[in-house]
């Protein structure tokens, strides 16, 4: 009970103590609120991926894979591929160099070492050039020619030496290197002036 000597309380009035009831915004618009946490996220923008996703591997398979398998093609045409034909100016000049190397061959290995030059023109051009291939052959199989003889005479001449006769041997053996020297510059210049050029004697060892 209330003592009847105590005056009454004022009632409290809006904004004293009692519960502020919510504003409204500016405007009146309600800003979004955030959805609870755990809770799907809108799709809108993850959404516009999916068409830009799906045009990748169009753009990938077709245009860069199959370029690539062309490019392969046409390596291993071009290795398979003998080398390019010679141009007539070309394919005089080997053959013309085939005779002044066996010349130079004989000329530092003492008659026997005409052979190398001709050799190595013959196997990289033969296929290449039909006047290198007969004029190498020809160069070759006379510098063979040659180191066959110098070789045997300086051969024979060292058995010999023994009996004080072989030293006749040494003189001739170089007479048949000079010979290898000369008829091969011969030979050189006759082919660069556009001439076939065949030997007077030869073994003829490669056909």
């Amino acid at each position: 009970m209330t003592d009847p000597n105590t005056p009454p309380q004022p009632e409290p009035t809006p904004g004293e103590g009692g519960p502020v009831p919510p504003q409204q915004p500016y405007g009146g618009q309600v800003p979004p609120q955030q959805p609870p946490y755990g809770a799907p996220q809108q799709p809108p923008y993850g959404g516009q991926q999916a068409p830009y996703g799906s045009q990748q591997p169009q753009y990938g398979a077709p245009q860069y894979g199959g370029p690539q398998q062309q490019y392969g093609g046409q390596q291993q045409q071009y290795a398979g591929q003998p080398g390019a034909p010679l141009t007539q100016a070309d394919d005089k000049l080997w053959a013309s160099l085939s005779h002044f190397g066996g010349a130079l061959g004989a000329f530092l290995g003492a008659g026997t070492a005409g052979w190398i030059a001709p050799l190595v023109i013959y196997l990289v051009f033969k296929d290449r050039g039909p006047f290198t291939r007969q004029e190498a052959k020809e160069a070759l199989n006379f510098q063979l020619t040659i180191t066959i003889f110098v070789a045997g005479l300086y051969l024979v001449g060292t058995v010999l030496a023994l009996i004080l006769i072989g030293f006749l041997l040494y003189p001739l053996a170089a007479v048949v290197g000079i010979v290898g020297i000369i008829f091969g510059i011969i030979g050189g210049v006759k082919v660069n002036g556009g001439q076939a050029y065949r030997y007077f004697f030869a073994f003829r060892m490669v056909k």
